[in-house]
């Protein structure tokens, strides 16, 4: 009875704090989501179901639902297999690894709103490096047309190239066909790294006896053996990456604030977004609050139905 009654007093704590700093917020805003609640009123009227049919019949929140969709669908699967064919080819090296790694890792520590800035600059359609790049790179697919005679007189530089040439370039962040790819380009950017330090991680790990053995039995390529041995024994490592990725992912707020402000035409207009300027820029509690809990949801359903799936085929060593 005495031992019961000690470890309760070590755990209350740690559960108190989880009570207080978890579980009441999700309460706090379940409830209002079911109000017209804003900040500075001393009322509030109870709407039921209203902000949540909001959620589901306007045009906006459409919007906000596909944006957010999109950008994880785009995010998580590239950003996962490079991390792992970065950590593959790191973990192949005898020289110099520790700098690629320190390399790859670093927009993971950089400062998020410096490096929006860093990325505005880059895209900027006038003075950005990329539009500069596709311009010389026009360029000299000209010039080397017009040197072997394959380019005709009257065709237009901007005709070479799909994104434009010269003139038309590209407005990445301003144009709402764009826009969202160039946001998602961003958060692979970023992601990998992450992902590549997990999976090396997960790589230390694997037991140098099996490759022995997988090549023993005739498994005498690399594709072999990561099929047979690398790929199974990742399944761990699979299960997490994938599962903070996207939950990673679906959280995504600093660069789209920095650079588009859900826009353009609500292109970029993501879910953590859109509870920022709902609940704070508009005094939207209510409707904020709702599209917290479908966040929340959201990331719920994610997590327990990627562990559940994934969970299933992991190999444990």
């Amino acid at each position: 009875m005495t031992n019961s009654r000690t470890h309760i007093a070590f755990v209350a704590p740690a559960i108190i704090l989880m009570l207080v700093i978890l579980i009441f917020p999700v309460f706090v805003a379940a409830t209002l989501s079911f109000t017209d609640y804003s900040l500075g009123n001393k009322t509030f009227n109870w709407v039921s179901w209203e902000n949540y049919e909001a959620l589901l019949k306007r045009s906006s929140y459409k919007k906000m639902f596909s944006a957010s969709l999109t950008y994880v669908f785009i995010v998580v699967p590239f950003s996962v297999v490079l991390g792992l064919g970065s950590a593959l080819l790191l973990s192949s090296l005898r020289f110099g690894s520790e700098i690629y790694k320190t390399i790859f890792f670093l927009p993971v520590m950089a400062t998020l709103l410096a490096m929006a800035i860093a990325w505005e600059f880059t895209v900027d359609p006038i003075i950005g490096v990329a539009n500069a790049t596709l311009k010389s790179g026009c360029e000299v697919k000209w010039f080397y047309s017009l040197m072997t005679g394959s380019w005709r007189g009257g065709e237009p530089l901007d005709s070479w190239y799909g994104l434009g040439c010269v003139e038309g370039m590209p407005n990445w962040l301003g144009d709402r066909k764009l826009a969202l790819g160039t946001i998602s380009f961003i958060g692979v950017w970023q992601a990998f790294g992450f992902n590549m330090v997990l999976y090396l991680a997960g790589l230390t790990a694997v037991p140098r006896e099996l490759y022995n053995a997988a090549q023993m039995d005739g498994a005498d390529t690399a594709w072999k053996r990561f099929r047979l041995v690398t790929w199974p024994m990742l399944g761990p490592s699979h299960v997490f990456v994938v599962t903070i990725t996207s939950i990673r992912s679906f959280q995504v707020f600093d660069t789209v604030e920095a650079l588009t402000q859900g826009g353009p035409s609500k292109a970029t207009y993501v879910m953590v977004y859109a509870m920022f300027e709902k609940g704070i820029k508009q005094n939207l509690v209510g409707i904020g609050s709702a599209i917290t809990i479908v966040f929340l949801a959201f990331v719920l359903i994610l997590t327990l139905t990627q562990v559940y799936f994934v969970n299933r085929r992991v190999h444990y060593s």
